[in-house]
């Protein structure tokens, strides 16, 4: 196989890559905050490496002061009404 085809197959596979994460983000936020969370534990232990631990505290999802029902983007409070 040649050098520029296996450049082409990495470059379409991270797009894919990308594009679904995008997909995810939007259509299951709750989900990606829980395997977030989860990932982000399992890195941050005191046995790890320094440089694990810090990935772990990046990949973390940022704390929420309240809990929104569904677990997602905390956006859903009381819309304003119309003005007419």
């Amino acid at each position: 196989m040649s050098t520029g085809l296996l450049l082409q197959y990495i470059v379409v596979a991270l797009i894919v890559l990308i594009s679904a994460w995008v997909v995810l983000k939007k259509q299951f936020p709750g989900t990606v905050r829980k395997a977030r969370g989860a990932i982000a534990l399992g890195l941050i232990k005191p046995q790890r490496a320094t440089w694990l631990q810090a990935l772990g505290r990046r990949i973390a999802p940022p704390a929420t002061g309240s809990g929104g029902a569904c677990g997602g983007c905390d956006s859903c409070g009381p819309t304003q009404p119309k003005q007419h």
